[in-house]
This record gives structure tokens, sequence and C-alpha cells, in this order.
């Protein structure tokens, strides 16, 4: 992204193990930014098209056929390409701030680390179905598997929550392994701690990232 200064274009993802407030943030930070006047849309992944809540129940359905890692990498970066090319991209071309809740960090996270597939192929299939698109910063919101997992109701868990705890250690550690490799985008936030507090550090970090990329609101909200 360029850094002069400009009323939007740019491009926050939120990451990290389940339950640890990513819808919840991305909607506290929209609302705090759009206060200040920056242009701001949130989208989701699996999601934010037709064709990605299209795939959103197959993918994440309790009741839905097995699914094997390949299949479920593939289906996760279809939905991701067309994310990309329809909304995330055109978006950001208007100078748009885009809050995304996952982005292919996850597939890493999950299908690498989670699976066991190979990093090295899913980084490649990543950049192919995004066009080398990355995030100008990314908030992994981080706590222990079992923390988190108490948070989410069973009747609400989707099928990647109910895997075994085993899994979603794997997946936890390789965010933190993803995060300690590009310490310039990543930022990490304790998502143990109270709600108010985990917003407030999340809007100081976006604040100075914003304010690096020399990246300036349009307009301020009158009060």
């Amino acid at each position: 992204m360029e850094t002069a200064d400009k009323p939007g274009g740019f491009f926050i993802t939120f990451e990290g193990p389940e339950g640890g407030g990513k819808s919840t943030q991305i909607h506290r930070l929209a609302a705090a930014l759009a206060d200040h006047g920056y242009p701001v849309w949130t989208t989701r992944e699996p999601g934010g098209t037709r064709v990605g809540e299209m795939i959103r129940p197959i993918l994440l359905g309790r009741q839905g056929a097995p699914i094997t890692p390949w299949s479920e990498a593939l289906l996760f970066t279809a939905a991701r390409a067309q994310h990309v090319e329809e909304v995330l991209r055109p978006r950001l071309e208007r100078g748009e701030l885009v809050l995304c809740d996952r982005y292919a960090d996850s597939t890493l996270a999950y299908q690498g680390y989670g699976r066991g597939l190979d990093l090295d192929t899913l980084r490649q299939l990543q950049r192919q179905a995004t066009g080398g698109l990355q995030p100008d910063l990314t908030i992994l919101l981080n706590l222990p598997v079992q923390a988190g997992l108490a948070r989410i109701p069973r009747p609400n868990q989707d099928r990647l929550d109910q895997e075994t705890e085993a899994f979603h250690q794997r997946v936890r550690a390789g965010y933190q392994q993803l995060a300690a490799a590009d310490p310039g985008r990543w930022r990490e936030v304790d998502a143990s701690a109270v709600e108010e507090r985990v917003a407030g550090r999340i809007l100081e970090l976006a604040t100075v990232a914003l304010g690096q990329a020399g990246v300036r609101p349009a307009q301020r909200r009158s009060a």
C-alpha cells in the first residue's frame, strides 16, 4: 500500500484460535474508526460474497458430509478468491478501510498446522487465489485453547469448533509461528482480557498502524 496521506485504502485482518471474540472486536473497531471519519467496510471468511456464503455452510455446518483436508483447503481458498476479486480489492482501490474476520493466514493455521498439509503448497495456493493481496495489519487475538472453546456454547459450535483439543493446540501454535515470522504485520492481543480492554488495545494498534502508513480520515463525524 502507498504511504502518502489518503482517506483510506488499508486492509486489517483478524486471526486467532476459536473463542477469541474476533467478530465482536471487528465491529467495535469498525464503529470507532467510523466515528473518526474513516470509510470502513467489515467482512468475513468464508463469506463476504454470494459464492462465499454458499460455501460457508459446507465448511462449517455440523451435519455436513465429511470433508478431506485438501477439499477443505480448496473450498476455503475458492471462497477467498471470489472475495478478493469481488469485494476486497475493489474496496481497497476505492480507498476504504477493510476489516476482515479471517483471511489467508487461517488456511495456513488450520489446514497447514492443524491438518498437516504442506505449508509451501498452501502458500503458493493463497498467492494464486489472492493475487498477492496481503493485509497491512493482522491482529492475532490469542488465548488458551480451553478458555476459548469454553466461551462457545455447544449449540453454537461449528464443525471446526468441534475438532479435538489437540487440533486446536496445533492451530494456536501455528498462529504464534506465523506471527513470529512476520512481526512487521502481526500484532498479538491477549483475548482473555475483558472485552473493553481488548477493544482499547486493538484501537490503539490500528491507530498507530494507520498513522505510520499515512492514512487519514476523510472527515470526522459531528458529535
